[in-house]
């Protein structure tokens, strides 16, 4: 007999988990709706031709690939299956891949409906995507993102729009963050700054990691990412720069005095940082030099947001990119956008019992069932009770009461209709709450109603 068990990186979602998951979509979906954004879908499934080159090096090893249906060995050189290359061999028997995020299949949706969207576009995504990372607290090979983008437009207050509603969704979630900002154009004046711009990615990459292992080992990677050791020194003044934003922005001026582009992207965190002081954002708001996110496609403003109660790593990011859509064929399209990891807000939900207690059970009221009698009369009143949105539901079997009221209990249903003989020789129904022990009789079913909705 199989053993049954499910791929590693994936999970199962009690009927509670589901629930307490929902409650986290359904929050920022509504703040998503408030800040005008509008749902769109793409399938599981991209093209392999639209995923690969758009997540550096690293993301492209985890993509998730599909193999070609039927006979996929077929039209493969013997010569090049006796090879073993795996990177030769995969793009012939490989054509699609699952999606690693919302954001590169969003910009191939834009450019292939570019005819029926008003631009500026807002986009909002709720759906899984797909890594082949190694499994571990706080990871994971198939998880959701919430994505909200703003595309076909330059102006930075799209920034500041971002993070005001990642601000009210985390206050509408009851976790503390902080909002930690950087901007590419910054990383690519340091580049300059040391005399490797065409080094910028492996910079990049490297600042990435700094959190996770490190100064030194960060340092041993640059080197061995081909960095001089004069290039890494020049880097110092950048890694111990300290003290409030504007003493960081003040330093960097100084230090990106001979760089455009760098003294561009301190200009762009200095006007979304002014736009935030117009609004009315409470979360903490820091500016990290070293904040990079591995994605090649980001180009002005990067920003990520973590916990500050639990230690997991971010729990939302995003930024800028100027061109993705010219990837597609359509050239000079600039986008923002943000994504909320909805498995991590879970995880730091849970560490911190911010969810709300009554999600333990959709059900508000459970009918007894002893018999033919009791069923039809059941049946009467919960057409009544469902159609006032009363969410209820009939014991399936004629068992004792003793029972039946335990089952209520396991399922946290907070109500019981008991309906027995005396109930129906007498034309009433007794309610019982599960929780206070309390019993009430009533005779008419919108006084019934009406007690329940109160709860």
């Amino acid at each position: 007999m199989q053993k049954p068990s499910i791929p590693k990186g994936t999970r199962d979602f009690s009927p509670l988990v589901t629930a307490r998951r929902n409650y986290i979509f359904d929050t920022i979906r509504s703040v998503f709706k408030i800040y005008g954004f509008q749902p769109i879908e793409t399938p599981a499934m991209e093209n392999l031709s639209t995923l690969m080159g758009k997540y550096g090096e690293e993301g492209d090893k985890l993509l998730f690939k599909v193999l070609n249906s039927g006979d996929f060995l077929k039209e493969v050189d013997e010569e090049l299956l006796s090879s073993r290359d795996a990177n030769k061999v995969a793009p012939k028997i490989s054509e699609k891949g699952l999606r690693y995020d919302l954001t590169v299949p969003f910009a191939r949706f834009v450019v292939q409906y570019r005819n029926d969207i008003t631009f500026p576009f807002r986009r909002y995504q709720i759906q899984p995507v797909w890594r082949a990372d190694r499994p571990q607290k706080g990871r994971y090979r198939e998880f959701y993102q919430c994505d909200a983008d703003m595309i076909g437009s330059d102006s930075l207050l799209n920034e500041a729009e971002l993070l005001m509603m990642a601000d009210e969704v985390f206050k509408r979630l009851g976790l503390g963050i902080v909002i930690k900002l950087n901007n590419r154009k910054i990383l690519a004046g340091l580049a300059e700054m040391i005399g490797h711009p065409d080094k910028l990615i492996d910079i990049t990459t490297a600042i990435d990691k700094l959190d996770k292992i490190g100064l030194d080992a960060v340092k041993s990677e640059l080197a061995e990412r081909g960095l001089s050791s004069d290039a890494i020194t020049a880097l110092d003044p950048v890694f111990s720069l300290n003290g409030s934003t504007n003493e960081k922005i003040s330093g960097l001026k100084n230090l990106l005095i001979d760089s455009e582009i760098g003294l561009k992207g301190i200009a762009e965190m200095e006007a979304v940082l002014e736009y935030v002081k117009a609004s009315e954002i409470t979360s903490e708001i820091e500016f990290d030099l070293t904040l990079a996110r591995g994605l090649n496609y980001y180009t002005g403003a990067i920003i990520e947001i973590k916990a500050t109660d639990v230690a997991i790593g971010s729990i939302s990011g995003g930024g800028r990119y100027d061109n993705l859509t010219g990837i597609f064929g359509l050239d000079g399209v600039s986008g923002v956008g943000i994504s909320f990891g909805a498995d991590r807000i879970y995880d730091v939900m849970e560490q911190t019992n911010k969810f709300p207690e009554q999600l333990g059970s959709q059900t508000k009221v459970m009918i007894s069932n002893f018999g033919p009698e009791e069923e039809k009369k059941a049946l009467s009143l919960i057409m009544k009770l469902r159609k006032e949105g009363i969410a209820s539901e009939i014991y399936p079997d004629q068992s004792k009461l003793k029972k039946q009221l335990n089952f209520a209990n396991a399922r946290s249903i907070p109500f019981v209709i008991i309906i027995g003989e005396d109930e129906i020789q007498n034309n009433y129904v007794t309610l019982k709450s599960m929780q206070e022990g309390t019993q009430e009789k009533f005779f008419d079913a919108s006084d019934l109603i009406e007690r329940l909705k109160k709860d």
